[in-house]
């Protein structure tokens, strides 16, 4: 891993091994990712999508992670954060 920032106990996705940058589709600002924010960072994407698609098959528990995805990224980049996801 490439930062001392370490994933939360409850996260089940995968861990990248490179960060990247992310651009927001609706302003166009760029923000750069290390791999544990790159990491939760498509996770909470991946939720959104599954919501959006898919309703039915958001569970309780999906529904729980997906908010606990945000307060992470909030809590551990937020300004990243707010370029990205508010």
């Amino acid at each position: 891993m490439n930062t001392k920032t370490k994933m939360p106990e409850w996260f089940g996705g995968e861990c990248y091994e490179d960060g990247d940058t992310v651009k927001n589709p609706f302003s166009g600002e760029e923000y750069k990712l290390n791999n544990v924010e790159l990491s939760m960072y498509d996770f909470i994407i991946g939720a959104q999508l599954v919501f959006e698609m898919s309703p039915n098959l958001a569970t309780k528990g999906m529904v729980d992670d997906f908010q606990k995805g945000l307060d992470w990224f909030r809590e551990h980049n937020a300004k990243a954060y707010m370029v990205l996801l508010d």
